[in-house]
C-alpha cells in the first residue's frame, strides 16, 4: 500500500479536512482504512451498539478510527433487514455522491470481531456549544438537514454532529436510516418547510442521475431493492416539492434523548 505525503489543494473543495484527523486527506483515509492493521483501543461505553476505538497503521502512517462490528449489533424491530454496518457505508456512499465531507471516510473490511464498519476518527472542537449550534440557522447544518431527508436519517441527535477543529461540521452514526417507510427524526428542523436553492435543487438532480449509474451499483451490496427504490422516491419528492420536509405527524419528530 502507498500512502503519499502529498498534501491537499487547498484552494479545492475537500472531501476532508486535514487539520480534523490528523494530518490524512480523503484519499489517504479510505487508503488506511482499508488495509491498516487495527488495534483495538478502548471502547465507547454510552453506544448502544458495540463501538470500539482503534488504532489503524500501515507502512508508517496511522490514524484513529472507530470498528463497530456487525456481531456486535442489537436487532431493531423496525430495520429487520440489512445490517447497521451496511446502512453506514451507504450512508457514506451517498454524501461522497452528493456533498463531500458530512460523512467521514467510512470501509466495511474485517477486523479482530469480524467484519464491520471502520470509520475515519475525527477531533472534536470542545469549545463549541453543541446545543446552540443545532438551533443556529447555519448552513454548514443546512446541508446536513438535506442530506438526513435525503437518508431517511432515524436518528439525528445533537450528539451525532462533529463541529471540527477546521470548523467543518461532520455527521456520524447512520445505522438507522434508508427505511422504506418516513422516519426522518432529527434535531435539524430549523429549515422545515423552506424553499430549496437552486444549488440544493442542482446537487439533488445530480444525486438521482449517480443512482441510475455507478452510485446505485455500490448501493446494490448495502440496501434492499425497496430500500433503494424509496431512497430514489425520496429525491424525486424532494425535487417535485422543492422545499425541505416538514414533520411528519405519524412519527416522533426528534429522536429521544436528543443528545
Amino acid at each position: 500500500m502507498s500512502l503519499s505525503a502529498a498534501g491537499p489543494d487547498p484552494g479545492s473543495s475537500l472531501p476532508l479536512d486535514p487539520l480534523d484527523c490528523g494530518g490524512l486527506d480523503a484519499a489517504q483515509a479510505l487508503e488506511l482504512l482499508r488495509a491498516g492493521e487495527l488495534e483495538i483501543t478502548g471502547r465507547l461505553v454510552d453506544a448502544s451498539n458495540a463501538t470500539l476505538l482503534c488504532e489503524i497503521g500501515a507502512e508508517g502512517v496511522s490514524a484513529r478510527c472507530v470498528y463497530k462490528p456487525v456481531r456486535g449489533e442489537r436487532a431493531l424491530w423496525d430495520f429487520p433487514d440489512g445490517t447497521l454496518a451496511a446502512r453506514e457505508l451507504a450512508a457514506y456512499e451517498v454524501s461522497a455522491a452528493m456533498d463531500p465531507g458530512v460523512v467521514p471516510p467510512t470501509v466495511l473490511r474485517a477486523g479482530p470481531f469480524g467484519d464491520g464498519m471502520v470509520q475515519l476518527w475525527i477531533d472534536v472542537d470542545t469549545t463549541v456549544d453543541l446545543v446552540a449550534l443545532t438551533r443556529a440557522d447555519d448552513p454548514r447544518l443546512r446541508r446536513v438537514a438535506l442530506f438526513d431527508a435525503v437518508i431517511n436519517n432515524a436518528d439525528r441527535k445533537g450528539g451525532h454532529l462533529l463541529p471540527a477543529p477546521s470548523g467543518r461540521v461532520y455527521g456520524i452514526d447512520h445505522g438507522v436510516t434508508f427505511h422504506t417507510d418516513d422516519k426522518l427524526r432529527t434535531v435539524l428542523w430549523t429549515w422545515r418547510g423552506e424553499r430549496l436553492t437552486g444549488a440544493e435543487t442542482a446537487t439533488l438532480r445530480q444525486l438521482g442521475e449517480s443512482l441510475d449509474a455507478s452510485l446505485g451499483e455500490r448501493l446494490e451490496p448495502l440496501l434492499t431493492t425497496a430500500e433503494l427504490a424509496a431512497l430514489r422516491a425520496r429525491v424525486d419528492r424532494l425535487l417535485d416539492r422543492g422545499r425541505f420536509p416538514l414533520p411528519s405527524g405519524d412519527w416522533p419528530a426528534i429522536p429521544w434523548p436528543p443528545f
